[in-house]
């Protein structure tokens, strides 16, 4: 179909009624098998309750109780449904998926509340899109049937085959195919698909590229609609060409374009004016025309490793980038600051630039390394010898601000991606902040240390702005960690003897405990405790606090839309603001209010400030769910990234098999304990059930696993010795050994089997019907599990 649930319910409402004529326009629909799909979905609908139909036409019925979520499933046969809200995971048992496969958008009613230790359980009412049109499996026979069994066992079905696919049969398993779904299971009927082609899974990293890309269904992208880009115009456009811009370079050259930086001293001597232009790329393009309606379905540029998959046009992306030497359009915000980095006032506008020169990482590690009174300049920075007082004042800005966002709640681990080549431009954090609820430990002689602070404060300038003004914004918001989970992290940090600091409640932030961590000799694995209690940043369409940026009031993104269509949307509300708002009552007031900056937060305005006609497609939009969209596609980015490092992992492991290597205890719980092997850091769980040389018991006050008769202890931070067995590079999942002291009279070691990927881990680990790995990679017991147990009597029964 042309259409999906999900596209037919955003165009109605609970308001209004709308036509089937107008529909079947609104979707794109003119044919009559098209037509007759849209009446049969409607009539599923309304059947379901979703949909009211009159005279008239139709109409979206309120239902509070159905909760929008994307599933999410383990191969043992656990789902989740993760809520567009933002809200506790819930529970769905396999009788309740009603054919609703992993990565699915489904809508969701809750049949039974959760509990202290239960999640919330419910049932799929409807899928409102399907994620896997097409998967990658392995050709089987099974009781005559021909089937392709995914390679994702979190896929929780096999596909019906056709006789002549047999061909693609292949019992060395030296190679998986790629089958398009032809239907989805219906009643009693199973999935049928067929075979498109046939991939190697030893081919080089081109091969795994197009492994990575044919399973998340990104080998062949929607082509973009022809489009006649627009010229920013000159009017009312300040000059800054003859200011001094630096951009700084912190991917390769076919990454997307990021913004450029200038500081000045301000006028009144007191501090600092800080500078960022961001590409214009909103003014080449008319909001709710064919190619922003294909950016909004993109929504995000995808770093894959050694390759992008840009989310702009090559031509709009062409057009809008900054290149040393050429005056360029941009969207700019002068930042004032004082002497110690707080941010006093600022100003957006529309400008022109000119850069000076690039600034990348080789130049800024050889500042570093440039003796403080030496006479001679470094080869790397010869290039940048006149604009040197100018990056080192850049660089002190950088730490005022860095230590302002530390105060402000804002967390900086050292967690960063293993140094795996393969990985490309992943292994360079964003500038624009992170993902997922704190940002990587960055000295600040990298770009991204310095650009990202300057780009969060742009953030927190617009977010702050367009909340004021109360216009249709998309924010980045990301509240605190719950108190209760971060004090387990403390108590493991105390079971470990680390000194903590704690409030009079008994409580630490985890600010606090990211700084005592740092300090210790376990600070990585203690670290990585804290990460998981961190909460991901989310795209809504209300302000809200944003603990990354240290921002208590609102952050809206806009200085990179080559990276995200979030950025691109507030750019788009930014210039509507800029161009056409009006900065007084009406045209006989001669009194006006500057609209582009921070002064007009303090006056009253009482008219709209746009126009009906120009507000109406952002109201739209945000009411028909945007904000949940963009954020589903960020959560699919995270997805990719993290399967494409999964990877990489896998076959660093590869030439490593049979080898003892020596890891370190990760993760401690009642079911076993983790283990971290470098150097591809890839992360296993020992299950207590393997290990044979004694009965162990969980203290999970003391975070620990106590073997009852020789009383050795495996705890967080401990170092163990691993043997590699087997590595099962699609699949992320690597066997390891795990070798018993030297001296040991026990001649049996333990087996552990081990996976870089979150999903591969959690589906392979965990035996006990009652156990799930949620969504995002944190325990949850299922609703039959006993809430009962106690800390010593969870072994390996």
């Amino acid at each position: 179909m042309k259409f999906t649930v999900a596209d037919l319910l955003d165009q109605l409402t609970p308001d209004s009624t709308v036509p089937v004529a107008q529909l079947e326009k609104a979707l794109g629909l003119s044919g009559e098998p098209e037509q007759q799909h849209l009446r049969i979905g409607l009539d599923g609908l309304v059947r379901l309750g979703l949909l009211e139909e009159s005279e008239a036409g139709l109409q979206r019925r309120q239902d509070d109780t159905l909760i929008e979520a994307r599933l999410r499933c383990s191969s043992k046969g656990f789902c989740f449904a993760l809520r567009d809200d933002g809200g506790e995971d819930i529970y769905i048992r396999d009788h309740q998926l009603n054919h609703a496969w992993n990565g699915d958008r489904v809508l969701v009613r809750i049949t039974r509340e959760g509990g202290r230790r239960r999640s919330p359980e419910g049932g799929v009412q409807c899928i409102l899109e399907r994620a896997t049109s097409s998967l990658l499996a392995q050709v089987e026979e099974q009781n005559d049937r021909l089937l392709a069994v995914p390679l994702d066992d979190r896929l929780l079905t096999s596909l019906e085959l056709p006789s002549a696919d047999a061909v693609h049969l292949d019992p060395s398993q030296s190679s998986v195919v790629e089958v398009m779904v032809d239907r989805y299971p219906v009643g009693q009927f199973a999935p049928q698909g067929h075979v498109e082609r046939q991939l190697p899974i030893h081919g080089g990293v081109e091969a795994d590229l197009d492994l990575l890309l044919t399973k998340h269904g990104l080998r062949e992208r929607p082509a973009a609609p022809r489009a006649t880009l627009r010229t920013p115009a000159p009017k009312d456009r300040i000059d800054l060409t003859a200011q001094t811009t630096l951009l700084l370079e912190a991917w390769s050259s076919e990454a997307p374009g990021l913004p450029a930086l200038a500081l000045e001293p301000r006028e009144d001597g007191a501090g600092w004016r800080l500078w960022v232009h961001a590409p214009c790329v909103a003014e080449r393009l008319a909001l709710g025309s064919s190619l922003d309606l294909w950016l909004r379905e993109q929504a995000e540029a995808f770093c894959v490793g050694p390759s992008w998959l840009p989310l702009l046009t090559p031509a709009l992306a062409k057009a809008s980038a900054f290149q040393p030497g050429r005056s360029e359009s941009a969207l700019s915000v002068a930042l004032d600051l004082s002497p110690d980095g707080a941010l006093e006032h600022y100003r957006f506008s529309r400008s022109t630039i000119r850069p000076t020169a690039r600034v990348d990482l080789a130049a800024l590690t050889a500042l570093a390394e440039r003796k403080p009174k030496a006479r001679t300049v470094p080869a790397g920075l010869k290039a940048l010898k006149d604009h040197i007082p100018l990056i080192e004042q850049l660089i002190g800005v950088a730490e005022l601000l860095r230590q302002r966002r530390l105060a402000g709640g804002s967390i900086d681990l050292a967690l960063p991606m293993p140094a795996i080549p393969g990985l490309g431009d992943l292994l360079t954090p964003g500038p624009d902040g992170a993902s997922q609820g704190w940002m990587v430990d960055l000295p600040l002689q990298h770009p991204v240390a310095l650009l990202r602070e300057a780009v969060l404060l742009a953030h927190r300038a617009l977010g702050g702005h367009l909340a004021a003004l109360n216009l249709p914004a998309l924010y980045a918001i990301n509240p605190a960690a719950e108190a209760s989970e971060l004090n387990e992290v403390a108590k493991a940090a105390l079971a470990l003897e680390i000194p903590l600091e704690l409030s009079a409640e008994g409580n630490a932030s985890a600010a606090e405990l990211a700084a005592a961590f740092a300090a210790t000799d376990r600070s990585r694995v203690l670290q990585q405790q804290l990460r998981d209690t961190l909460e991901p940043v989310q795209i809504s369409e209300v302000p809200g606090p944003n603990a990354v940026a240290g921002e208590e009031l609102a952050v809206a993104p806009w200085c990179c839309p080559g990276l995200h269509y979030a950025d691109l949307w507030n750019q788009q509300l930014l210039t509507s603001l800029l161009v056409d708002g009006k900065d007084r009552p009406t045209v006989r007031h001669k009194v006006t209010v500057d609209l582009a900056s921070d002064a007009c937060r303090s006056a009253t305005i009482d008219w709209s400030l746009l126009t009906p006609s120009q507000l109406t497609p952002y109201q739209e939009a945000i009411a028909h769910g945007l904000a949940q969209r963009l954020q589903g596609r960020a959560r699919f980015l995270q997805e990719v990234q993290s399967d494409a490092l999964a990877m990489a992992q896998a076959r660093q492991a590869e030439p490593l098999v049979g080898q003892v290597m020596p890891g370190v205890i990760s993760g401690v719980q009642s079911y076993g304990f983790f283990v971290e092997v470098p150097p591809s850091q890839v992360e296993g769980l020992v299950h207590v059930s393997s290990l044979k040389d004694d009965w162990y018991e969980y203290r999970a006050r003391q975070n620990r696993l106590v073997g009852r008769k020789n009383r050795r202890t495996y705890m967080l931070g401990d170092a163990v010795e691993v043997e590699i067995q087997k590595v099962d590079a699609l699949r992320h999942q690597i066997d390891l050994v795990v070798l018993l002291p030297e001296g040991d009279d026990l001649t049996d070691s333990s087996e552990m089997t081990s996976s870089s990927g979150p999903d591969a881990l959690g589906a392979s680990s965990f035996d006990s019907p009652g156990f799930a790995a949620s969504a995002d990679g944190t325990s949850q017991f299922g609703a039959d599990e006993d809430e009962s147990s106690s800390d010593d009597d969870l072994s390996q029964d």
